[in-house]
Formats: structure tokens, C-alpha cells, sequence
């Protein structure tokens, strides 16, 4: 070729070939006009690039060609022109004559998925149905029949996927048929998600699916090997609580489990701490593992390598080689013991200031709470820490003091004070580093454990809480290092106690939130139930788990409290550090009735929604900052306000208004589905939300023989012109009525700005506001009313308001004029005379309906003497 000349290939036309039904499918012919294509590639012979491909898209020119048999591919075929046939079914004769003879043959999805997308065709040198394997790399292992092998990659390809023989880091699944081997071990080490075969097969199923992936998780999580798939299991050395548990995860996690020592077992499971030696002499082929195994493969969501969890027995060689190297050589016992005292000796000097040991305070054994107690003595890093000072303490410094041979009591609080504060420290450090990093980490295998909004939950504040100790640890850590008498503690409390009011309430406040939220995450996610049992097996957290561990923030306060306070008293009075003391024990009060206070608020609201969600139809309204519940009365209206006489209603005094609701009545005649998971219906019906400013008078009526625990409310609604008596019977016997009705009384007065709320209690007789309890529990009493809401329901239920009067004068006309001009029928004669009788009784007023407004009249009339005379 000459330098500055480019030969291209000849440019040939593509032409879209219409296979049997697939020229009959209409919007797959639609979406041929509308689609591009890509070409097939053309080679540019360059000086500069040699080689080079340039793919062009180009839209189609030519009108697509029906084809109904293989006779007429012979006339189809043509250098002139790329034929691209479109086959509804890869698995007809003429799909395998075009396949055998090298055609570009694609599917009816290919095609409506790149219209409704706008993208050109893709080129594929394989047949190609569908994209739902598109971008994805599979490798198979454990496939013994050829003929399987041969059938799944054929598929694959299909769906737009692409195999590779050996496994490296750019395969995406591995389709697995056992669980063991070294692509299968390669898999788990680098998180690629191992499937079933099924998955392929699913996936192919679902192939005429416009917008299916084959890689979504909702799908494919379904189908990935579990760990334990091929395995069963033994477990020694468990609780009967902890086996069953095991078992149970065994068997969800697609693995079997038998007893111990059966021969069909492949893994014994050990308690490692409990069992010292093997009962039996474990086989070749027995996997005698640890209990870390069985939790890492569930956290996993694949088996785990047996060789780095294998159990050894206390007396194996290599055990007993190491605890020899150990050994001390001499013979002598009295030599050994003094050389270990000397050796004890000299690491007590180079890491303790005082040779003494700590002492025990005088007031520990009477006014230490538990959670002072636990964070001295039941810390994981007690059995480490406690006795020591930091590393710094043995590097020279020019402020540093020389220890006097005796140190004095404020001394020794003030270092017990840092070695908790330590110990708290690294506990904070450990839930951190522990827990919450690794469930925050990206890209975990198996998928994230638990959600953000899940960890957010459970740790909170912690950070921030870690942050502030820290600071306080450093700050304590420099004042026993440069240790003088003078030295100021309390001064480090205040300086930080802003910072512990803006981060303990938090955390201390939704401690129960947290609590109950690892709970739920633990039973409804085996992952995080193994996440959580693995970590509790580690040395850091002392055999402690995450609840215990996220306990401490609530007892460390009261804690650094008590050690203030002896540290108080072992100040002389002329220290000045005396008054800085005092102000910081009182910093910390102030942070801890901060937390109390928040913790009321919190509750409180807590509570208002428990109503909001236990009345149905509450108003939005209810739910408000500054409103908090103050009382909640079980009682039974006596009036027909605000509900029938009878009628179980509560009442929630909130502390500027009332919410009156009513027990929800049983609904009849509802049909539902039997396999519809719905929540139950709220307990309570809305009834009236009331300011208490509408309250104009409280009625203590007076107890007589046909009136017991009754009161009555004198209220003015803004709409209404005249008083209304709301008139009720206390139910419950826990609050007596008068303190019941003195604590309404008094956040009235607080809601209208009065001093005097006794004056809004008016004592008056039942037969003035004709008030009585007399047949409230009576058998016959309850039967009438529930006759009467029974009746209330039938009469909706049946009620002809719900049809308008011109709908049924429409109806009655057009019956009229139907048999108009000719003799009716005995059929036309029925429907006149039903709609006729229909229209006289929806007509005719209702004895009841008649004397109800005199009812109201007399009841008004009566009640207006009443109340002006009462005002």
C-alpha cells in the first residue's frame, strides 16, 4: 500500500430478513423502521494504524424481507447485501440451517429493547435473543456431563453473555456445581458471586422480558450456592439452646445435620473454649473445625476454607513443642519461682510509676453504682490495662516530677481515674473498629449486611463520643505523667462538658431504639447474626457482646461522678482544685438531668404517636413539638354527646387539648381476602379533637344512688352559639375523679392564662343536667344499645339515600315509557309497583326521624336553664 492512501472494503447494504412468525409480530415491524444498526466492521489498511476497525452505525435502507422457509434463503442470499435474520424461536429447523450456514441471527428482544432505547442493534458473531446476560463473564466448575456443559454455554451466549475457561479477576459469576475446588476457592477469596446452574435457566425463561437483567440482585439472590450446600454437619460442645440454633441456621443456609460421630458427617463443629479433646478419633475425611468457620461462611454468604479454622487438640505435637520452648530449664522449683518473682518485679518497674498496686478505694464496696464497677473491673482490656500507665510514662520529660516512694491517696484516685477512662476509651475504639467500619465498608461479600439506615441506628453517637474521651483520655494521660498536687482535674471536665451535653442525650435516649433494633437485625439476617458471633469470639471484646458493649456509654457518667467525688474528698481544702471539682461534679448533673429531661421529651413523644396510631382518623395536627400526653381516662358517655349514650370512650388529656375518641365498633359484613396480610384496624375511633380553652366549666356531679363517678364538661365550640354538656362515667378505678378532674382543671387555667383553676370546678345534682348511671351495666341496657348500633349499621347498609331521588324519578320514568303504547307484562307490572313503592317509602318520614328535633328542643331548653344559671 502507498503512504498516503486508505482502501476501504466495499460498503454493503444491511437488510433486515423477517423469519416465519416473526414477520406476523406488528410491533416488532414497527420497531424495525425506528432502530439503527451497527455495521458489520470495517478494516482500514493504514501506514499510521494498521489493522485499525471503525464500526459505523448507519440506519437501514432497505425495507426488511419476510422469509417463511430455508427454500427461500437460497434467494436471500446475496454479497450485496448483510443479512440480519430475526428468529422468534432458536430451536426450529430453520434456526439451525441459518446457524450451520454462518448467518447474523438475532431475537424480537434485541430488537424492541434498542427501538425503545434508541441504541443501534449490537454485533454479535454468535446468535444472539436477548441482552439480559449482557457485560457479564461466567465461568463454570464441577460439570462432569459434557452435554449440560455444552447447553449452558450455549444459552449464555444467547442471553449476550460471554465465558471464560479459567477463572481471573474479570469473570462476574462463577456457576458452580460443588463447592469445593480451586475456582471455587479463588471465587470466595475475591467476593464473586457463585450461582446455580438453575440461574441460567431461570434467566432464560424469562427471556422475552424487555427490561430483565439477569444480574439483579432481586434475581440472582435467589439462585448463588449457599455456604453450606454439599456439607453435613456435627456440633460438639454447644448448649442445647446454641445447638439448636446451629442446626436451625444449617439447614436455611442449604446444608444437612447429623449427630456426632456419625460417618456420613463432613465438618465437626467445636466449642473450642468448652472441648479439650475429641470423643473419637476424627477420619480422614472429617473437617474438625472451629465455631469461627460455621459463623465466617454465613457472614460470608459462601463456605469458607477449612484449613485456616482447623482444630487442634491440647496435647497435638506442635502444642506441646511450643508450651516446651516456654518452660523454664532449670530444675530447682525454688529457682524457678524466684527467677519469675525477679522477672515480675522488673516488668512491674519498667511499666508501673508506683511499686505498690492500686488501691482499693475506701468507698468502692458502698458507693460505687455497677456501672462505676464495670468499667473498672469487667472492661476487656481490664485484665490488661488496669495497673498500668501509658507508654509515655517511662520516657524522660522535663516536667516530669520524681515519684516519691509512697503516693498519696488523691494520687491513686486520680490514676484510677485515667486507667477507667482508658479502659473506656479502647471499649469505644473496639465497637468502632469492630463493628461499625466493617459493616459500613463498601463492597462486602455477599452484599451489604445491614443498611445505612440500620447502622445509623445502632451506633449513633459513638464517634463522636469516642472523639471527646479521647481528648479527655490525652488530657489525663499528660496530668499523671507531669503529676503534681496542684495539678488541676476538674478543669479537664469542664473543658469538655459542652461537648458531652451535645453528645450523650442522643445516644443515651434511644438507647432502648438501638437495643431493639439488634434484636430485630439479628433474628431477621443470619449475616449479621454470624457477624455478630464471630467479633464476640475475639479477644478484644472480652466475650462481650454488641448490646453489653454499647451499654457502657449509659453508666460511664454516673461512673466519672463517683470518681470525682472521691477525688473530692482526698482534696485538702486549701487545694484550689477543691472548687474546680465541685463545679465540674456539678457540670456532670447538669448533663445527666440534661439527658433525664430529653429522655422525658423523648418518651412524650413517643407517646402522642402511640395515639395518633391507636386513633383512626387522629388529626395530623395532634402531632406537635410542645405538646406532650398528661393523661389518658377509660370512661362511658351518658349523653348523646359527643357519641351515643353508652359508648365506651377514652379521653387523652394532652397539655393544651383534649382528643375524645370512642371504641371502634366491630365492622360486619366486610369481605376480604384470605391471603391479605393487612394490619389490624386501630382500637379507637376519632371523634373530637378540643382545645381546652373551649372548656368553659368542669361538672363534679354529685354522687348519689343512681349516679356514680360521673362528670360533665360545660364546652363552647367557635361554631356553635349555645353550650354543649358532654357528660361522662369514670371506668377505670386507678385514678380517683377528683384528681382526675383537678388535673384538667389546672392545664385549663394554664392554657387561658388563670391563676384560679379551682374555680372551674362547679359541684352540681345529676337530675340538673339530668345525668345518671343507673342501667349503665345492665344486662338488659347493654342488649338494647348493642341492638340499637346493630340497627344503625342495617339501616346504612339497606338505606335508599344512597340512590338519588332523581335517579330513581329517572328509573321510574323510563319504566313508564317502556311499557307506554302497549299492555305491560306481569315482569313490567313487578318493577313499576317496586320502584313505585320505593319512591313512597323513601318519602315517608321515619317515626323516629320525627322525633328526634323536639327531643333536641326539649334537651336544649333544659340545658340552657341549667346553664345560665350555672353562668
Amino acid at each position: 500500500s502507498t503512504s498516503n492512501m486508505t482502501e476501504e472494503m466495499p460498503q454493503i447494504e444491511t437488510r433486515v430478513i423477517l423469519v416465519q412468525e416473526a414477520g406476523k409480530h406488528e410491533e416488532l415491524t414497527k420497531a424495525i423502521k425506528t432502530v439503527k444498526i451497527m455495521e458489520v466492521p470495517v478494516i482500514k489498511i493504514k501506514e499510521s494504524c494498521p489493522g485499525k476497525s471503525d464500526e459505523k452505525i448507519k440506519e437501514i435502507k432497505v425495507p426488511f424481507v419476510k422469509m417463511e422457509s430455508v427454500e427461500e434463503f437460497e434467494g436471500l442470499d446475496s454479497p450485496e447485501f448483510e443479512n440480519v435474520f430475526i428468529v422468534m424461536d432458536f430451536q426450529n429447523p430453520v434456526f439451525n440451517h441459518l446457524y450451520k450456514a454462518d448467518c447474523r441471527i438475532i431475537g424480537p428482544p434485541v430488537v424492541l429493547n434498542c427501538a425503545q432505547k434508541g441504541e443501534p442493534l449490537p454485533f454479535s458473531c454468535r446468535p444472539l435473543y436477548c441482552t439480559s446476560m449482557m457485560n457479564l463473564v461466567l465461568c463454570f466448575t464441577g460439570f462432569r456431563k459434557k452435554e449440560e456443559l455444552v447447553r449452558l454455554v450455549t444459552l449464555v451466549h444467547h442471553m449476550g453473555g460471554v465465558i471464560r475457561k479459567d477463572f481471573n479477576s474479570k469473570v462476574t459469576h462463577l456457576v458452580a456445581n460443588y463447592t469445593h475446588g480451586e475456582k471455587f476457592r479463588v471465587a470466595v477469596s475475591l467476593g464473586t458471586p457463585i450461582m446455580k446452574a438453575e440461574w441460567i435457566y431461570k434467566a432464560w425463561e424469562r427471556r422475552n422480558e424487555q427490561d430483565f437483567c439477569a444480574a439483579a440482585d432481586n434475581f440472582k439472590n435467589e439462585f448463588k450456592v449457599p455456604p453450606f450446600q454439599d456439607c453435613i454437619l456435627s456440633f460438639l460442645g454447644f448448649s442445647d439452646e446454641e445447638k439448636t440454633n446451629m442446626e436451625e441456621m444449617t439447614e436455611m443456609q442449604g446444608g444437612n445435620h447429623l449427630p456426632v460421630g456419625d460417618e456420613r458427617c463432613t465438618h465437626l463443629i467445636v466449642e473450642e473454649n468448652i472441648v479439650k479433646e475429641l470423643p473419637f478419633e476424627p477420619s480422614e475425611k472429617l473437617y474438625v473445625v472451629k465455631q469461627e468457620w460455621f459463623w465466617g461462611s454465613i457472614q460470608m454468604d459462601a463456605r469458607a476454607g477449612e484449613t485456616m479454622y482447623l482444630y487442634e487438640k491440647a496435647n497435638t505435637p506442635e502444642l506441646k513443642k511450643s508450651v516446651s520452648l516456654l518452660s523454664l530449664n532449670t530444675p530447682n522449683s525454688n529457682r524457678k519461682r524466684r527467677r519469675l518473682k525477679e522477672t515480675l518485679a522488673q516488668l512491674s518497674r519498667e511499666t508501673d510509676m508506683s511499686p505498690f498496686p492500686p488501691r482499693k478505694r475506701p468507698s468502692a464496696e458502698h458507693s460505687l453504682s455497677i456501672g462505676s464497677l464495670l468499667d473498672i473491673s469487667n472492661t476487656p482490656e481490664s485484665s490488661i490495662n488496669y495497673g498500668e500507665t501509658p507508654k509515655s510514662c517511662t520516657k524522660s520529660s522535663k516536667n516530669s516530677t520524681p515519684v516519691p516512694p509512697k503516693q498519696s491517696a488523691r494520687w491513686q484516685v486520680a490514676k484510677e481515674l485515667y486507667q477507667t477512662e482508658s479502659n473506656y476509651v479502647n471499649i469505644l475504639a473496639t465497637i468502632i473498629q469492630l463493628f461499625q467500619v466493617p459493616l459500613e465498608e463498601e463492597g462486602q461479600r455477599g452484599g451489604p449486611i445491614l443498611v445505612p439506615e440500620e447502622i445509623k441506628t445502632i451506633f449513633g453517637s459513638i464517634p463522636d463520643i469516642f472523639d471527646v474521651h479521647s481528648k479527655i483520655k490525652d488530657d489525663l494521660e499528660d496530668l499523671i505523667i507531669n503529676w503534681d498536687e496542684s495539678k488541676s482535674i476538674g478543669d479537664i471536665f469542664l473543658k469538655y462538658s459542652k461537648d458531652l451535653v451535645k453528645t450523650y442525650p442522643p445516644f443515651v435516649n434511644f438507647f432502648e431504639m438501638r437495643k431493639e433494633t439488634i434484636i430485630k437485625c439479628e433474628k431477621q439476617k443470619p449475616r449479621f447474626h454470624a457477624f455478630l458471633k464471630i467479633n464476640q469470639a475475639k479477644p478484644e471484646c472480652g466475650r462481650q457482646s454488641l448490646v453489653e458493649l454499647l451499654i457502657r456509654p449509659v453508666q460511664r457518667l454516673p461512673s466519672v461522678a463517683l470518681l470525682l467525688n472521691d477525688l473530692k474528698k482526698h482534696t485538702t481544702d486549701e487545694n484550689p482544685d477543691k472548687n474546680t471539682l465541685e463545679k465540674a461534679i456539678g457540670s456532670l448533673k447538669e448533663v445527666m438531668t440534661h439527658i433525664n429531661e430529653d429522655k422525658r421529651k423523648t418518651e412524650a413523644q413517643k407517646q402522642i404517636f402511640d395515639v395518633f396510631y391507636e386513633v383512626d382518623g387522629c388529626p395530623a395536627n395532634l402531632l406537635s413539638s410542645h405538646r406532650s400526653l398528661v393523661q389518658r381516662v377509660e370512661t362511658v358517655s351518658l349523653g348523646e354527646h359527643p357519641c351515643d349514650r353508652g359508648e365506651q370512650v377514652t379521653l387523652f388529656l394532652f397539655n393544651d387539648c383534649l382528643e375524645i375518641a370512642r371504641k371502634r365498633h366491630k365492622v360486619i359484613g366486610t369481605f376480604r381476602s384470605p391471603h391479605s396480610h393487612t394490619r389490624p384496624p386501630p382500637p379507637l375511633k376519632h371523634i373530637h379533637l378540643m382545645p381546652l380553652s373551649q372548656i368553659k366549666k368542669v361538672l363534679d356531679i354529685r354522687e348519689t344512688e343512681d349516679c356514680h363517678n360521673a362528670f360533665a364538661l360545660l364546652v363552647r365550640p367557635p361554631t356553635e352559639q349555645a353550650n354543649v354538656l358532654l357528660s361522662f362515667q369514670m371506668t377505670s378505678e386507678e385514678l380517683p375523679k377528683e384528681s382526675w378532674l383537678k388535673m384538667l382543671c389546672r392545664h385549663v387555667a394554664n392554657t387561658i392564662c388563670k391563676a384560679d383553676a379551682e374555680n372551674l370546678i362547679y359541684t352540681a345534682d345529676p337530675e340538673s343536667f339530668e345525668v345518671n348511671t343507673k342501667d349503665m351495666d345492665s344486662t338488659l341496657s347493654k342488649a338494647s344499645r348493642a341492638i340499637k348500633k346493630t340497627s344503625k349499621k342495617v339501616t346504612r347498609a339497606f338505606s335508599f339515600s344512597k340512590t338519588p331521588k332523581r335517579a330513581l324519578r329517572r328509573a321510574l320514568m323510563t319504566s313508564h315509557s317502556s311499557v307506554e303504547g302497549r299492555s305491560p307484562s306481569s315482569n313490567d307490572k313487578h318493577v313499576v309497583s317496586r320502584l313505585t313503592s320505593t319512591s313512597s317509602l323513601a318519602g315517608i318520614p321515619s317515626p323516629s326521624l320525627i322525633s328526634l328535633p323536639s327531643f333536641f328542643e326539649r334537651r336544649s331548653h333544659t340545658l340552657s336553664r341549667s346553664t345560665t344559671h350555672l353562668i
